[in-house]
């Protein structure tokens, strides 16, 4: 992680960027299992809502030099642990992603999962370089796409790289 990247709590003034960032069709298009519509600011801000009052969830902003650039996230899916994120487009191919995610992961007991589309190249880079490995398949309707998308299932596993935590 660099010095200026740093993970914080989300704040409720976070949640302006976030719906910023969810506005740019690409990112919903790459992203692909994503809300069915971006642009409702209602759903979004009563999912947010859902999402933060959880405990079981673990959210965190992604600050780089001050500045607001996306997400991390930690959920219970069923007995799983699965992760997700969204960087700002605007951001991509710094490197963020990848450094927010591992320094969430210092924070998570293993196993912890993920899921990426299987054309999600960059996505699936993050995922690898973190440790992560492909277990599976499957595939959804992704409202990012309108249509059925294959995915890969991902774990980092109990004896996965030590990311300085767990």
């Amino acid at each position: 992680m660099t010095p200026e990247l740093r993970l914080r709590p989300v704040r409720e003034d976070d949640l302006v960027e976030f719906f910023l960032h969810q506005q740019d069709p690409e990112a919903n298009r790459m992203a692909a299992f994503g809300p069915k519509d971006p642009a409702d600011h209602r759903e979004f801000a009563q999912h947010w809502a859902r999402v933060l009052a959880d405990p079981a969830n673990r959210v965190r902003t992604i600050e780089v030099a001050g500045a607001v650039v996306g997400y991390v996230t930690a959920f219970p899916v069923g007995e799983q642990t699965e992760v997700s994120y969204w960087i700002d487009r605007a951001r991509w191919g710094r490197g963020h992603a990848t450094a927010g995610l591992a320094a969430l992961l210092r924070e998570l007991p293993r196993p912890v999962h993920a899921r990426a589309a299987k054309d999600n190249a960059a996505s699936l880079a993050v995922l690898r370089k973190c440790g992560f490995v492909v277990v599976g398949e499957d595939s959804g309707y992704a409202n990012g796409r309108g249509a059925e998308v294959e995915e890969w299932l991902l774990e980092l596993a109990a004896d996965g790289p030590d990311l300085g935590g767990h």
